[in-house]
């Protein structure tokens, strides 16, 4: 068993990479022998993540390590871990494959936390739809304020009853 997993990692080290991102947990032996190639090595990347992630960092998610030859590895300039509050994040910066960012919400309960991502949501899908096609029509009432307002300043022109009818 112990041969199967070395012969694993060394297929995973002929990529010439220096970072193996992994879904699922890495053992001590096969963490050792990535060390020991100057390779570092992520473990429990979550399914989305990791795809998001090849993503940004131009690359692909790769599942067969048989033939390095094809395969489309992705880079940037720096990992490190941050840690915010009490949890410790992996940071990708100097990304090759364009440009993405993280936003990380915090709030004091659950019900807080799924309003601000709402929120965050639905202020990403304007800025995107504003991106596709820049004709905007504002929104939160302000085209009923707008109405309120005109109708408001024609009623000040008028000066009888019947005229207010007849508008």
């Amino acid at each position: 068993e112990k041969e199967k997993m070395k012969a694993k990692v060394e297929k995973i080290i002929n990529f010439n990479c220096n970072c193996f991102i992994n879904r699922q947990l890495i053992y001590n032996y096969p963490e050792e022998l990535f060390a020991n190639a100057g390779m570092m090595a992520i473990e429990h990347a979550d399914f989305d993540g990791i795809e998001r992630l090849a993503s940004a960092l131009g690359g692909e998610v790769v599942s067969q390590f048989d033939d390095p030859t094809g395969v489309k590895m992705g880079g940037c300039d720096l990992i490190d871990e941050v840690m915010i509050g009490e949890d410790t994040l992996i940071r990708f910066s100097g990304l090759k494959g364009g440009r993405a960012c993280t936003i990380v919400l915090r709030g004091s309960s659950a019900q807080l936390l799924e309003e601000a991502d709402r929120s965050l949501r639905d202020a990403l899908c304007i800025v995107a739809s504003t991106v596709r096609d820049s004709r905007v029509v504002f929104g939160a009432g302000c085209s009923e304020a707008l109405m309120a307002a005109a109708v408001s300043k024609a009623a000040t022109s008028l000066r009888t009853d019947e005229e207010l009818k007849t508008a």
